[in-house]
């Protein structure tokens, strides 16, 4: 008798279980997802225009070169495909850099400049181009402004206001540390992979966040990721006993050029 009331549970328990999946709206979870997608790269166009339409983007062919030579070697050796990533670069004092939905990644021209030297920069583009790979932007904007309010956005339906808000959010404030930290990780990694030195991604933490008692209100990338100090740390110990040669990818003549154009901008 008790094999047969077992029997009767486990049929029973089947027909609750598919009873149940029957009654979920799968395409509407399918609708979403390609909602998500579509809505992700009318967004990431949007937003960039804005920045571009306010005048700040610089497009100067000896400044988007050695960036994008740099950004290639970055991609080439971690298999990611270069071509969908849309670099930027905008004319801002802010020590910053962000990415935006549909792989739009830009640069401030301060942080480029402030930086000493190619590796430290390397560092901060893997780490945004890390955010981009991960699917953190999107994760971010929905939490924190929901999927309806991004779809109203794409489709015109929302007013300018958010939709400024949102660009702030995204170029302003940081992820969660549990996303900070998978983007550092994977940075380094992408360094590695990349023969580009990870030291100084690290001691660009340190000394930024050095400078910020100064200068706080200019240093907008060390300013909102919390805990700088803990996370050039772990950025150094999970480096330890990873790293191959070392290669630069743009000369000193040519790094020093590219500073000295951004200054004159």
């Amino acid at each position: 008798m008790k094999i047969v009331a077992q029997v009767l549970m486990v049929i029973a328990l089947f027909f609750a279980v598919w009873f149940s999946l029957e009654k979920i709206d799968w395409m509407t979870i399918f609708k979403v997802e390609k909602f998500t997608r579509s809505t992700e790269e009318k967004l990431g166009d949007m937003f960039w225009e804005i920045f571009d339409k306010s005048g700040k983007g610089i497009h100067k062919s000896e400044i988007m070169i050695p960036l994008d030579s740099m950004l290639t070697r970055i991609c080439t050796s971690n298999k990611i495909d270069k071509k969908k990533i849309k670099l930027h670069i905008i004319k801002s004092d802010e020590i910053n850099a962000f990415a935006l939905p549909n792989n739009h990644l830009v640069l401030c021209s301060e942080l480029i400049i402030s930086s000493e030297d190619e590796a430290e920069l390397a560092g901060v583009i893997s780490h945004e181009l890390a955010h981009l790979q991960l699917k953190h932007v999107m994760k971010k904007l929905v939490k924190e402004v929901g999927l309806s309010v991004l779809i109203s956005m794409a489709t015109g339906e929302s007013g300018g206001k958010i939709i400024e808000e949102t660009v702030k959010l995204l170029s302003s404030t940081a992820y969660d540390r549990k996303l900070e930290k998978e983007a550092d990780i994977k940075a380094v990694d992408y360094l590695i992979n990349a023969d580009i030195n990870t030291e100084p991604f690290a001691n660009f933490m340190y000394k930024q966040a050095d400078k910020e008692l100064n200068i706080g209100k200019h240093l907008v990338w060390i300013s909102t990721h919390p805990g700088s100090i803990e996370r050039a740390k772990y950025i150094i110990d999970y480096s330890k006993g990873k790293s191959k040669n070392v290669h630069p990818i743009l000369s000193k003549s040519t790094w020093d050029k590219l500073k000295e154009s951004l200054k004159e901008q």
